[in-house]
């Protein structure tokens, strides 16, 4: 585990400002679209001091095999395209919900039921909300 001091700081280390139009941000989006993840959502958290991420992207997956192969193509794709590893994922035993985390932007892909139970963009209702299409 992380020590606490790098866990509070891990946002004010960044070289630059994250942005819907980066590589980074696109390159997760796209491989979600991929593999057919449906009601994509990110939130931006820049302006909320508590936020541990500057944005999450929401997925859903049908089954618990496409939860985990979106949250293995996006590992793939990013690691290709922006040789970035995740800093931490969680969830991959049971695949309901699977949290990538690459300290600034965290993915999250969740089965329905998880999704609806769990009601991330209610809770983080002051966060700018975007749709992204699926292809």
């Amino acid at each position: 585990m992380a020590p606490l001091s790098a866990i509070n700081n891990r946002k004010t280390n960044k070289v630059s400002r994250l942005n819907r139009n980066s590589k980074f941000f696109k390159t997760i989006i796209g491989a979600i679209q991929e593999k057919k993840g449906v009601h994509i959502t990110s939130l931006d958290l820049r302006n909320i001091p508590e936020a541990v991420a500057d944005f999450f992207v929401i997925c859903e997956a049908t089954s618990t095999t496409q939860v985990k192969a979106i949250a293995d193509f996006v590992t793939f794709q990013v690691k290709e395209v922006c040789n970035e590893l995740p800093y931490r994922q969680e969830g991959t035993q049971q695949a309901h919900w699977i949290l990538v985390d690459y300290v600034s932007i965290v993915v999250h892909i969740m089965q329905p039921d998880a999704r609806k139970f769990y009601q991330l963009e209610d809770m983080w209702s002051d966060a700018l909300a975007m749709a992204h299409s699926e292809v």
